[in-house]
């Protein structure tokens, strides 16, 4: 196909072939930005025409039509989502979609909270579709996070992107990406959860995923772990929904490219005593003046549950991190990583202490057959948002927000979208 030199459009069907010399006032041209899309929106009733003024080199373009009113081809603000990576795998999640309904509100004397033991409700009936497109960062141009475009003018779309080398859109020769599920981790909304195996160690990905092939989310980038790290991954757990990252256990059963746990395989030794310990912390909790300004004219006790559940699943599944990791990693298949500048004036290291086999801060984790292992320690926000949602007197611990600002505070962010991470926050999007 020739080189496009520019698209037009009138909803004038008496001018059959709109162009750069048309002198109607209702042909329009449609401006590509640097992402390579372009949009326009107009009323066409009685139809219209769309026309290509071509040039003399080959060149490959995609049309979209819609009447929704939204346009089928853009880039969003809302990015990919990292759960965690080993040497070979990655846990990737799509943005944010479909808000689940707000709980109604309770009033006492007929209050009552969620079971320990939640359940994951039904996924939507009709829910957008997300392709997740995944390759070692030489095998994308510079992207220029500034304009939202690539440094040599390549397209940011799924059409452009999923025709280059070494790139995996669902499946591919490096590696393979199961087949998605959707989850609802939190009240910002459902997400499709992948699972990519066939990673190298010690290299950093860049992914981006597309909604109905042609609304662009990311790039992100995501660093697997040193071949040496052997911490599986832990997710869809509906008790605690927010974890997804690896956790100090032995190695889980299944096909290559899957061993992980999830709700059907963490052992109950490790299950029943956290869920023993929310049911308790939920009849206490009960016991105050739930459903009423008595215990807080700001919070409820569903706030205050939902906080102490995020805290107890970080403080009883705690996180791997890898010592091993250069910051600066520099193999064939790698970039630097980037830093959010011009906020972040140092590279600022993740917080990690050295353990040995047996020294695991949940007394009901095993042994880790790995020997000595590295802990990403717990972020501050889960501690402190727990402590901030109790009502009017319930104390819990002796350190007080005042305390945690003198060293240092909290930074309300775990990780960025250049694969860094710093401590274990979940919830905290970076």
């Amino acid at each position: 196909m020739a080189a496009v030199r520019g698209f037009f459009v009138t909803n004038n069907t008496a001018v059959s072939n709109p162009g750069p010399g048309s002198t109607e006032s209702d042909v329009f041209e449609i401006i590509i930005g640097q992402s390579g899309i372009g949009n326009i929106m107009m009323s066409m009733t009685g139809g219209g025409v769309f026309a290509v003024d071509a040039g003399s080199s080959s060149q490959s373009f995609e049309v979209g039509v819609s009447d929704t009113g939204d346009p089928l081809h853009e880039v969003l603000k809302s990015l990919p989502l990292l759960g965690d990576t080993t040497a070979n795998q990655a846990l990737l999640f799509s943005p944010s979609f479909l808000a689940p309904s707000p709980a109604a509100e309770q009033a006492y004397p007929n209050y009552t909270l969620p079971l320990a033991n939640l359940t994951f409700p039904d996924p939507p009936a009709l829910p957008p579709n997300f392709t997740i497109l995944i390759g070692p960062v030489s095998a994308f141009p510079e992207f220029d996070y500034s304009q939202n475009a690539f440094s040599d003018g390549t397209p940011v779309t799924l059409c452009s992107l999923s025709i280059r080398p070494n790139l995996t859109a669902l499946s591919g020769s490096f590696g393979s990406v199961q087949s998605p599920s959707l989850v609802l981790r939190n009240a910002d909304g459902w997400r499709y959860q992948w699972l990519v195996d066939g990673l190298q160690p010690l290299t950093n990905y860049t992914v981006f995923t597309f909604e109905n092939e042609g609304r662009v989310s990311g790039p992100i980038n995501v660093v697997t772990k040193s071949a040496s790290f052997s911490c599986p991954l832990v997710h869809s757990l509906p008790y605690c929904p927010l974890v997804s990252y690896a956790v100090p256990l032995p190695a889980p059963s299944g096909p290559p490219g899957t061993e992980t746990y999830d709700a059907s395989s963490l052992p109950d030794s490790i299950s029943d005593p956290l869920l023993s310990y929310l049911t308790n912390f939920t009849t206490s909790l009960l016991s105050f003046a739930c459903g009423r300004d008595l215990y807080s004219p700001l919070v409820s006790c569903a706030d205050c549950q939902a906080e102490y559940r995020t805290w107890l699943c970080a403080a009883q599944l705690p996180r791997c991190g890898d010592a091993a990791a250069d910051p600066g990693l520099s193999t064939p298949s790698s970039r630097k990583l980037k830093r959010d500048a011009p906020v972040q004036t140092t590279f600022i290291s993740p917080a990690l202490i050295p353990h040995n086999a047996s020294s695991v801060r949940n007394p009901n984790l095993p042994d880790f057959p790995g020997g000595n292992w590295t802990e990403l320690l717990p972020c501050l926000e889960p501690r402190f948002n727990a402590d901030v949602s109790y009502g009017v007197g319930y104390i819990d611990g002796d350190m007080h927000s005042s305390d945690w600002e003198k060293l240092g505070g909290m930074t309300k962010k775990a990780q960025d979208r250049w694969g860094n991470v710093w401590c274990n926050g979940p919830g905290l999007i970076g």
